[in-house]
């Protein structure tokens, strides 16, 4: 008997409907931990939409946040399907001595989860997860065409809990400012904010950005950020707590060039980088910015680092002149540094044969000379000099030959447009130039550093924080410097190295030391900064007087402070309250902290590489004034300090 039509159907539907049963067997979610297993991240398909989560042992961190990402030809953010999961482990071990530990072992567990959009497009999303830190990225491989797109959006959010609070610096509008110069990155922090606050200028909030969750500590950045891309930062919160990924804004770089990326298939994009811990230590410590990504090209030659002297931040432009930039020079050979900055203007003012004739007379001293340039071409009103020099690659070329056979050292560039990719690329083709001929690269009015210490071999930092030159500027700069000091290594330097120029040993803002804005910090304060901030080249505020009006241990202390860290420790500290931190340098070690409260602070400080060590003490009496005396450390490591409001300690000790 043949079979009938009717049982045709029914066998059909049957089959169809046994498919999608072995379909929905298909697990639709994976979760990755961290080696020690506290660290935990959770990814899953809901209705198509993928998310993740993230927990601290059963502390929920951030609930279920979005991921994908917008092309102007595909979207890579719905109607996705699970393809499969797949779990790796990473273990490598690095040295660099530019950041904040010279050895660094990095362990993580890797889990790629592999989606597919509704036209069978490859779609990959990888999680690390070390111990306190996740790194996570898009990867787009090569399939059909199109191959070439341009990413105008991601959907990547950051859903904090309701009771979490900020601790964020507003992204700035885009040409305002000095000469029209900003985004520069030298906003103000907003503290213990409720999430959902927006930011002052409905612009969002510049990475890194830190957040409090009851005692749970969250720093969120990116990291790997070259010319392939453009940098991103932190949209103003939903109402219930979502942050996402926004790109730069149209009026950037005087509103010329994309706000999104160009990619081609297959592509990778940077790293979203959270770092979490119960404390504040792994917020402090995190080398995550590092970890996932390594050098772009090799050094030249290899690049020595250290300290260095700068006119510009006391004696202000008048000094871009021979006389006293030999001054300097000569300033810089008494502390034993091993630079100068010569700042803006010295084109003009000294001239390109008569800088040859000083850059010889610095050799003789044995400094080295960093020179200033102006980056711009088109993008603000900054008319400082040496201008033009720097934007395209015939003349930084050009100029950077002279510079090689001058025997300058570095250059210092500033007044950059933005965060767009056009900008990124010339930060990379500027360094990569620069690497060239044998130049390191420090980078003023620029965007925050993504790992360029680790990409980039001839990068030695950048501003891209209110720093020392706004004490020049205000008053009201110098009452809150306190405060500001306790932020940056918990937010600002935490995810990238920071060229402030501090340490004031002046007590007023001028050239004569006897006008001007009054410095409110101790004398052990100033020195405590030169600790805290960490970056391998630091080009200090001492001035030439400072040999004769600063007391003997302050000028002591900073003919031989480093500037390279073997390990750092962080040991207590609150955002805007105070901060102490240890670091090492060979087998010194110097702790640094500071105050920022109305009332003097005691602590019972844990450093037992300095059990029963004797070890030099710097502190401040009640009245601010600062000395040094002779501390011996107790066997159990435990020693009690007092720092005073607006002061600072110092403990300096050999291991």
């Amino acid at each position: 008997m043949k079979p009938c039509k009717k049982h045709f159907i029914i066998t059909y539907v049957i089959l169809i409907v046994s498919s999608l049963s072995i379909n929905n067997c298909i697990a639709q979610n994976a979760k990755i931990t961290s080696p020690d297993g506290k660290l935990i991240v959770s990814v899953d398909l809901v209705k198509g939409q993928a998310y993740y989560m993230v927990k601290y042992g059963e502390n929920e961190i951030l609930e279920n946040s979005p991921l994908g990402l917008i092309t102007n030809l595909i979207d890579y953010s719905k109607d996705f399907s699970w393809v499969s999961s797949t779990e790796n482990t990473i273990s490598k071990t690095y040295t660099d001595k530019k950041i904040k530990r010279s050895k660094i072992i990095y362990e993580a567990n890797e889990l790629t989860v592999s989606l597919k959009t509704v036209d069978n497009r490859p779609f990959d999303i990888v999680f690390r997860v070390s111990n306190n830190d996740i790194a996570f990225r898009y990867e787009l491989p090569a399939g059909k065409d199109p191959l070439a797109l341009v990413v105008e959006k991601e959907v990547t959010g950051f859903n904090f809990p309701k009771e979490a609070k900020g601790f964020l610096t507003p992204q700035s509008k885009s040409m305002v400012g000095f000469k029209r110069t900003k985004p520069s990155y030298e906003e103000g922090y907003f503290v213990e904010q409720p999430i959902d606050t927006k930011s002052a200028n409905r612009m969002g909030y510049t990475f890194p950005a830190l957040f409090r969750n009851n005692d749970y500590w969250t720093l969120i950045s990116e990291t790997g950020v070259s010319g392939q891309y453009c940098g991103a930062h932190l949209s103003d919160p939903s109402k219930e707590g979502l942050y996402s990924i926004a790109y730069p804004d149209m009026t950037e770089n005087n509103g010329f060039g994309s706000t999104g990326a160009a990619i081609g298939l297959p592509a990778t994009i940077p790293w979203r980088t959270i770092s979490v811990g119960s404390s504040l230590k792994p917020i402090v410590e995190t080398t995550i910015a590092y970890d996932v990504v390594g050098p772009l090209y090799e050094a030249s030659i290899d690049y020595d680092f250290g300290r260095g002297t700068w006119s510009w931040i006391m004696w202000q432009d008048n000094s871009m002149n021979y006389d006293d930039q030999v001054r300097y020079i000569d300033l810089a050979a008494e502390l034993g540094y091993q630079f100068i900055l010569i700042d803006a203007w010295w084109d003009r003012n000294i001239g390109y044969d008569r800088m040859e004739e000083l850059i010889d007379y610095a050799e003789s001293k044995d400094v080295g000379v960093f020179l200033w340039y102006n980056s711009n071409g088109v993008w603000s009103d900054a008319h400082m000099t040496p201008k033009n020099k720097m934007h395209t690659s015939i003349a930084r070329h050009k100029e950077m030959k002279w510079l090689q056979s001058v025997g300058v050292k570095g250059i210092k560039v500033d007044f950059f447009g933005g965060d767009k990719q056009e900008t990124m690329r010339l930060y990379e083709n500027l360094m990569a130039d620069a690497n060239e001929y044998g130049l390191m690269t420090v980078f003023h009015g620029t965007t925050i550093p993504r790992g360029w210490a680790r990409m980039f071999p001839n990068y030695v930092g950048s501003e891209a924080v209110l720093a020392s030159e706004n004490l020049m500027f205000s008053q009201g700069f110098n009452d809150i410097e306190a405060f500001n000091a306790t932020l940056h290594p918990f937010i600002r330097n935490a995810s990238g190295l920071m060229e402030y120029g501090g340490v004031v040993l002046n007590k007023r803002y001028n050239r004569t030391n006897d006008g001007g804005n009054h410095r409110r910090t101790s004398d052990v304060f100033q020195l405590a900064t030169a600790i805290l901030f960490q970056n391998p080249i630091q080009f200090f505020a001492l001035t030439p007087n400072n040999l004769e009006d600063a007391p003997d241990f302050t000028i002591d202390f900073m003919k031989r402070v480093p500037t390279t860290w073997d390990e750092t420790i962080f040991l207590d500290g609150y955002p805007g309250k105070y901060c102490v931190i240890a670091r090492k340098s060979g087998d010194n070690w110097i702790v640094a902290g500071v105050n920022a409260q109305k009332e003097p602070i005691k602590l019972r400080l844990s450093v037992p590489m300095l059990s029963g060590k004797d070890a030099s003490l710097y502190f401040d009496n009640e009245d601010l004034s600062s000395d040094v005396k002779t501390l011996l450390v107790k066997k159990n490591g435990d020693v009690n300090v007092t720092i005073q409001p607006n002061g600072g300690i110092l403990i300096e000790g050999k291991q």
